[in-house]
């Protein structure tokens, strides 16, 4: 052998730059191909996990109303025998997430828990309910959640861009004996179905709810009916009645009669019981009062609620994450939300199903007749 025919065989044993370059735009066109598949399949895992998590969440329902013959109340807060915003006299302002929180294979929490007491710094002592206000479990938490501004999960800063706010002032940090800065929050909550969201709060309403006080002729279905966040107030806020709870929690139990399984007369199955929702869109979304715990039917699926600062009263602004419109269901499942009906059952909504037919879903005695095609 030559030494000019080794000289070309050593020549050919290495790729050349060209060579080189096309083995490199394969490798990455292979990536782009395989990314999207990638991510699809961990958000079915993620959206598969928060399937699970309502599923639990319904059973423990359940099991709550067979022991007791009734669906918990949205929220311990009767303003009939106090103030309830800051948890006065017989209020502590604990929302349905609490109450269930036994049948959630939780009871160590639920028995460090003082119901005698708010879970605020308005307790006698606050640093008792520290160390339950502090317990969030997994079960509560949707994993597609990218928990912007969150401290970890579970938690947000109270305040601030992407923070959240607590029902009054959180307890005392035992180590630091002032009220702790982290928020509890949750990716669930419950349906008071579609009573008005917005309605007299900041008349006539929301931009997607039937004006307030408007007489329809008859047949025309309506987005929002009287008394507000399910409680029993008129359409102006301003007198009880004749409002009723329409979903399943109200965040106020005065004039407001238990929910049963008796009473959801449209069938469990096409009745919403809870659903999702992203605290870092919902300034008061806290996982323990009765203020951050329920969602309404009235306003779309995943309408956007990020912004800030607060909500300009008297000029809506529904985009604001302060404003009332931030009361809707939300998730960062692309298109849709899951939801828990009250049969136990965990549907996919997605954001285009028929407003008419989302409301009828949020009522559990309305009469509507939903059709599969709306959904």
């Amino acid at each position: 052998m030559t030494s000019s025919s080794m000289a070309r065989r050593v020549r050919r044993a290495g790729f050349t730059l060209i060579e080189l370059l096309v083995v490199i735009a394969i490798i990455a066109v292979l990536i782009a191909l395989l990314l999207p598949a990638v991510q699809s399949a961990r958000e079915a895992a993620r959206r598969a996990q928060c399937v699970n998590n309502l599923k639990q969440i319904g059973l423990a329902l359940m099991n709550y109303e067979s022991a007791n013959g009734v669906f918990p109340p949205g929220g311990v807060a009767d303003e009939s025998k106090a103030g309830i915003w800051g948890g006065v006299g017989a209020n502590n302002v604990l929302s349905w997430r609490a109450l269930i929180l036994p049948q959630m294979e939780a009871t160590a929490v639920y028995n460090a828990i003082n119901f005698s007491q708010p879970m605020s710094s308005n307790a006698p002592d606050p640093r008792a309910q520290w160390t339950a206000y502090m317990t969030v479990n997994s079960t509560w938490l949707c994993p597609s959640d990218d928990n912007p501004g969150g401290i970890s999960p579970g938690f947000r800063a109270m305040g601030g861009l992407n923070g959240n706010f607590p029902n009054g002032t959180s307890p005392n940090n035992p180590i630091t004996n002032a009220p702790e800065t982290r928020v509890p929050v949750s990716n669930y909550a419950g349906s008071f179905g579609d009573n008005y969201a917005i309605g007299g709060l900041t008349p006539p309403g929301g931009p997607w709810e039937t004006p307030i006080n408007t007489v329809l002729p008859p047949g025309v279905p309506r987005s929002g009916h009287a008394g507000f966040w399910g409680t029993n107030f008129n359409e102006n806020l301003s007198a009880r009645g004749p409002g009723v709870l329409r979903g399943y929690f109200s965040y106020r139990i005065a004039g407001i009669a238990p929910v049963t399984i008796a009473s959801v007369t449209d069938g469990t199955s096409n009745t919403i019981m809870a659903g999702e929702t992203l605290p870092a869109q919902v300034a008061d979304n806290n996982f323990w009062n009765h203020n951050g715990c329920t969602f309404g039917t009235t306003i779309p699926i995943n309408w956007q609620t990020r912004q800030a600062p607060a909500i300009q009263f008297g000029s809506p602004v529904w985009t604001s994450r302060f404003s009332y419109a931030s009361k809707g269901a939300k998730s960062n499942h692309p298109g849709g939300a899951n939801f828990l009906f009250g049969d136990g059952s965990v549907k996919f909504l997605k954001n285009t199903i028929n407003p008419i037919a989302y409301n009828a879903l949020g009522s559990r005695n309305g009469g509507e007749v939903v059709s599969a095609d709306a959904l």
